[in-house]
Order: structure tokens, then C-alpha cells, then sequence
């Protein structure tokens, strides 16, 4: 994700609401998600046109600098946004139904207008969060690399939206031509004046400065991202006070996803309500980039609308699963952190926020991880766990020590040397992390967990059986 922050219990918690005021008004949540579904059933989503693309250079082929992107419709009228005030842009920004794309999902104007308090002397930030660590997720990194002036003119009026006076955009340390490219991308926009003192000859000051981390997963996570900022170690922070209130250098910050911000200047040139809104389903709006990897005959990133099928979007795009649909045995549907899904859901699942709630896992970083029926999921599960495990900051006893646990309790299930009651065990203790420490970390290590074993137990204890009756143990009480 470029933030696995993002995984916190929002996702969830953004599905109840709707719930809560269905039952309050005596509408039953069920006929809310049948609605839902009859809507899903009379239109097809997915097949954006290009024209309707917010990343138009997504694949470098063309030119990545001012120039190119001025060509291509980027800088347009954007004095004319910046002077309409922030709260035109944030009403855009609210119509267009933008909810973060870093995987938390949280309705991005809603956050956004949290900056909007009376002022008390402190300058305010807007921080980008380009720390993309989250394995399989690889989209940011593509808007740096092949369009950093949709992410700079996205900050620009994102900053003006929140009154905020600066921008630091952390970018991951690895990335090294991302982090060249964007940094040339802003020595462009200073001198065209675009950012800076009189941004765009609007009379609002705005400077963006670029800051390298060095490649801690931990500083996705917003706290430990400010943290880090401020060159201190990458620990998370107890929240409150959040960081609309106390964030960077103790002034009210905002801290955005790549493409959250990369997205807002199109919103306000084309209409959010009137555009953005109406593509995917209602609560689940706009575009996406969806990162695909794994067992697909051409892996890539690809800009497709919101709520378009798993299916659809595997087989349009990446070629199909190899060895056909048939052979498909699960997919991550949104970086390693959300729960598997075996194949039975994936074949007419829809690839949004809710509808993959739904099923108990989540759109996260929309990073599609897919695993063909030649691929041992125990063992893939069991590599995720070891990242958790090496990634932990050890601020919180059961992250740090849960994650050590259960990645010694995976290593035995992938071998099958355990005990069919260890799986309600490995269960529990991944309930005894989620929701017990201060960052989501703890939640990210525990999803893949519970995602195998509520889909995949049969195999596990299939494993477990093979190596009592290869090795003469008695699989119950060994």
C-alpha cells in the first residue's frame, strides 16, 4: 500500500453504518443488499474508456514531464480550481463518492475537511504516503515513475482544500527512479510556477519537498510514517491525537495515498457527482488501478472502474489465469493483508470495497495476487506471515510476539507435522492479535491466517494426515 494503516478496522466499520441507520429507519440492512444486488445485476461495470482515464501514461510510453503532461490535459484550469476556495473543492471531492485508495477506504472529503478547523497558529501539512511496501502492490510507484504531475497537481489542490502551506511526499527508499523522476517533475512545476510562492498565479503559497525512507514496511502505517518524518525511529503512535490534530512537527497534518490525491484534479475538471460518481456502485465510485500478479498470463497495472467482476478483470486484462479459469485456486483480491478467496467466490465476485467485505475479505490496495492449483497455499500463507514477522516493530507484545508464534505454528502445517486442534489454535491466537495493537500490522498478519483457514482447513488437515501416516504418528493426539 503503499499503507497497510489502511487495513484497520475502518474497512469494516465503513460497511456497518449503513446497517445501523437501515435498522434506525426500520429499512431491514437485507433489502439495502438486495438493492445492491438487482442494481449489480442491471449494469455491467468494467470497459473504461480511455478518455475517462485518469493515467493516461501509465506505461512510460510517452513523455512524463511537464510538457507531455500539459499535452495530455494535465494543468488545465487549475488556477481556476485553486481560486474557487476549498470548500467547492472538497464539495467535488465529497459528490464524487472518493473513498482512500491505500486500502482503509475512508471517504476521502470527509477527511480531507477535517483540516478545516479555526485557525490557532500552527501551519498545516498535507504528507503523501509513496512508502509502497505492501507486498504485491506496485501501482503508486507507476504514477511516480510515468505521471508524478498527476500526483503533484493532486497535492496542489488537495493542499488548498485543507488550507494546508506544505506537502512532504515519503517516498519509499528503494525506489530510485521513481524518487528521480518525481524529484525532476518538481524542480519543473517551481519553475513554470505552478507550486511555490503565488502557485499557478493563484496568491495561495504552496511548496512540495520529497523526503526518501529507507525501506521500513512499518512507516506505511501514518504515525509511523510522521514519525520517521521528523527522523525519529518508525513506531507507530497512539491515537488520539490523530494527525488532523497533532501530526508532523505537532501541526495538524493530513496524510494521503498516492493515487487518493493523484485523482483530485480530474474530479474537479470534470465533475465529481456528475463524473467520477458514476462509475462502479454507489459508495464504491470512480476508477481504480488494479496491480494483477501471480499465476496470469500477462501480469500488469491497469486503470479499470470501480466494482468491475474478478473475472472479468483477470480475463480482459491479464490473458485469464494460467491453465485456464478452471485451474484457479484462490487470489488475494487486495495486497498480502487481506484474507484469501478460493475459487467458488472469485467467479462472480466484484472487485470493491463492499461487496468484498461481503465475503469476509477486502479491496485493500486492490493488489491482485493469483494462485493457479500448482501453487501450495499453505506454504504462500506461510511466506506472508514470515514478512509480518520480519517487518513488526516489537512496540506491541502481541504483534511482536504473536507473529513469531505464528509463523513457527505455518512452517509446521506446511510440512503437515501438527495436530488437526493446532488449526483452532492458530485461529484464536490470530484473534488474541487482531485489534489489540496500536497500528494495523497485527491485523495484516492475521487475515491471511484466518482467510486460509475458513477456506482451506480440508487441505491443512489433509497435510496434517499425509505426514502422521508417512511418518507412523497418530495424527489426533500426536
Amino acid at each position: 500500500m503503499a499503507s497497510f494503516s489502511a487495513l484497520s478496522k475502518l474497512t469494516g466499520a465503513l460497511s456497518r453504518p449503513l446497517q445501523h441507520v437501515a435498522a434506525n429507519a426500520r429499512v431491514p440492512a437485507v433489502a439495502l443488499n438486495s438493492a445492491a444486488r438487482v442494481q449489480s445485476r442491471n449494469r455491467t461495470y468494467g470497459g473504461l474508456r480511455d478518455e475517462d482515464r485518469v493515467f493516461k501514461n501509465l506505461y512510460g510510453l510517452h513523455d512524463w514531464g511537464l510538457k507531455g503532461d500539459m499535452k495530455r490535459g494535465g494543468w488545465y484550469k487549475t488556477k481556476e480550481i485553486l481560486e474557487k476556495g476549498h470548500e467547492w473543492i472538497l464539495t467535488e471531492v465529497k459528490e464524487s463518492g472518493l473513498r482512500g485508495r491505500g486500502g482503509a477506504g475512508f471517504p476521502s472529503g470527509l477527511k480531507w475537511s477535517f483540516m478545516n478547523k479555526p485557525h490557532d497558529g500552527r501551519p498545516k501539512y498535507l504528507v503523501i504516503n509513496a512508502d509502497e511496501g505492501e507486498p504485491g502492490t506496485c501501482k503508486d510507484r507507476e504514477i511516480m515513475r510515468h505521471d508524478p504531475h498527476r500526483l503533484l497537481e493532486g497535492c496542489l489542490i488537495a493542499g488548498r482544500a485543507m488550507g494546508a502551506r506544505a506537502c512532504y511526499i515519503y517516498i519509499r527508499g528503494e525506489f530510485f527512479m521513481e524518487a528521480s523522476n518525481l524529484q525532476v517533475a518538481i524542480n519543473q512545476a517551481y519553475e513554470a510556477g505552478l507550486i511555490g510562492k503565488n502557485a499557478c498565479g493563484s496568491g495561495y503559497d504552496f511548496d512540495i519537498y520529497m523526503h526518501r525512507g529507507a525501506g521500513a514496511y512499518i512507516c506505511g502505517e501514518e504515525t509511523a510514517l510522521i514519525e520517521s518524518l521528523e527522523g525519529k525511529a518508525g513506531k507507530p503512535r497512539l491515537k488520539p491525537p490523530f494527525p488532523a490534530d497533532i501530526g508532523v512537527f505537532g501541526c495538524p497534518t493530513t496524510v494521503a495515498n498516492v493515487e487518493t490525491v493523484a485523482v483530485a484534479p480530474d474530479i474537479c475538471r470534470k465533475g465529481g457527482k456528475d463524473w467520477f460518481a458514476s462509475f462502479g456502485r454507489e459508495r464504491n465510485s470512480g476508477t481504480k488501478l488494479f496491480c494483477i500478479s501471480g499465476n496470469v498470463n500477462k501480469p500488469c497495472v491497469v486503470e479499470e472502474e470501480m466494482s468491475i467482476s474478478l473475472r472479468e478483470l483477470l480475463e480482459k486484462h491479464c490473458g485469464g489465469v494460467k491453465g485456464g479459469w478452471d485451474n484457479l485456486y484462490g487470489v488475494i483480491p487486495g495486497g498480502s493483508s487481506v484474507p484469501v478467496l478460493p475459487k467458488h467466490i472469485c467467479d462472480d465476485v466484484l472487485m470493491d470495497f463492499d461487496a468484498l467485505v461481503e465475503q469476509k475479505s477486502g479491496l485493500g490496495t486492490a493488489a491482485v495476487i493469483v494462485m493457479d492449483r500448482q501453487q501450495d497455499m499453505i506454504k504462500c500463507i506461510s511466506r506472508l506471515i514470515d514478512f509480518y514477522q520480519h517487518e513488526t516493530c516489537g512496540q506491541c507484545t502481541p504483534c511482536r510476539e504473536g507473529c513469531a508464534w505464528m509463523a513457527k505454528i505455518m512452517k509446521r502445517f506446511v510440512d503437515g507435522n501438527a495436530r488437526p486442534a493446532e488449526i483452532d489454535m492458530l485461529y484464536e491466537l490470530s484473534l488474541q492479535i487482531e485489534g489489540h495493537t496500536i497500528c494495523a500490522l497485527g491485523d495484516a498478519a492475521a487475515w491471511p491466517v484466518q482467510g486460509l483457514i475458513r477456506h482451506y482447513r480440508p487441505e491443512i488437515e489433509e497435510r496434517m494426515a499425509s505426514y502422521a501416516a508417512a511418518n507412523e504418528v497418530d495424527a489426533v493426539t500426536a
